[in-house]
């Protein structure tokens, strides 16, 4: 009996040894609210200097916004915009420059436009470090998804420094 209950016990161990190295769970990195209001900051300083009005988003990695700017003269529009293009960007693990192209009219991936919030115009951009996903960046209100993506780059590379390993 004693040899049956030694056995169950390092069994058990061994079990839980190996959940705790990867086997239930896993670690991941998020952004803090500090380093994402930062990212919103310098995108919108950013997209003020090309002349540009804009919303940015920073979303984390569910999608959900974390930190949201909106310039004096930006529309009403561009708000819910910028949050639907971080959502989109992480959601599909692509930039949506790189999504609206996949996803053109007549490709056979159109139909993912019509899920609700997504949105495949530019300005949405990973945020990614370290080889992990961290969130995304969304810019709306240039003239332009090109100029959107120029805008939330700058935001990526503002806080470049503190996300790196």
């Amino acid at each position: 009996m004693r040899a049956v209950l030694t056995a169950l016990t390092l069994s058990m161990l061994a079990t839980t040894g190996a959940q705790a190295a990867g086997g239930g769970t896993y670690a991941i990195r998020l952004l803090t609210p500090e380093t994402a209001l930062k990212a919103v900051n310098a995108a919108v300083a950013d997209c003020r200097k090309r002349g540009f009005q804009v919303a940015v988003a920073v979303v984390d990695r569910s999608g959900i916004a974390q930190a949201l700017l909106r310039d004096r003269l930006a529309g009403p529009h561009t708000v819910q915009t910028a949050i639907s293009k971080g959502y989109t960007a992480i959601s599909f693990r692509t930039d949506t420059l790189e999504f609206a192209r996949l996803t053109a009219p007549q490709s056979p991936a159109a139909g993912i436009r019509q899920i609700p919030n997504v949105v495949a115009v530019g300005g949405g951009v990973q945020i990614s470090a370290g080889g992990q996903l961290l969130g995304a960046i969304g810019v709306s209100g240039a003239p332009s998804g090109e100029a959107d993506e120029l805008c939330a780059k700058a935001g990526i590379e503002a806080i470049r420094d503190e996300i790196e390993l």
